[in-house]
């Protein structure tokens, strides 16, 4: 929304008038047009996290908290659902021969979400190379090298 005059604020955001709704408001036409779904590896800082298979086969997994760090894996066929617990670092991936299609739903209305590689290796500025050389046990030039590339946008 633009336009000042037809907004209102809820919960801090400006939204449209709720009176000046209309259905092209809460329609999308397009989920039937492939994207590109690559999922990085991370975290999201909502609630609830949750993942429902409608096609294709889906490997899911999240690790569990410090000290522990435990991987929980599962494999999704179509029709089942998984649930990520929250803040723990998860991913999902697609291992069948054909597209997959899921939907997930996120229970905030900030569904928050940190790419850990993106946090770790493309911060701005960035983290000196010498803190991740030690924290990883990697050489400094691979620290250095991975800075330098392109990380996924979140936005």
């Amino acid at each position: 929304i633009n336009d000042t005059k037809n907004g209102v604020f809820v919960n801090g955001k400006f939204c449209k008038d709720p009176k000046l709704a209309n259905a092209e408001d809460f329609f999308y036409s397009g989920l039937n047009i492939p994207r590109n779904t690559s999922n990085s590896v991370g975290s999201t800082v909502t609630p609830v996290n949750i993942l429902v298979v409608l096609e294709g086969i889906l490997y899911v997994d999240f690790v569990t908290s410090n000290t522990d760090n435990r991987l929980i894996t599962k494999v999704l066929n179509p029709c089942d659902v998984f649930v990520f617990p929250v803040g723990l670092i998860h991913f999902q991936s697609n291992i069948g021969n054909a597209k997959a299609v899921a939907f997930a739903g996120l229970s905030s209305q900030n569904p928050g979400v940190i790419t850990i590689v993106n946090a770790v290796f493309g911060s701005n500025p960035p983290i000196n190379p010498d803190v991740l050389t030690k924290a990883f046990q990697l050489d400094k030039i691979i620290v250095t090298y991975l800075q330098s590339k392109f990380w996924w946008d979140n936005n």
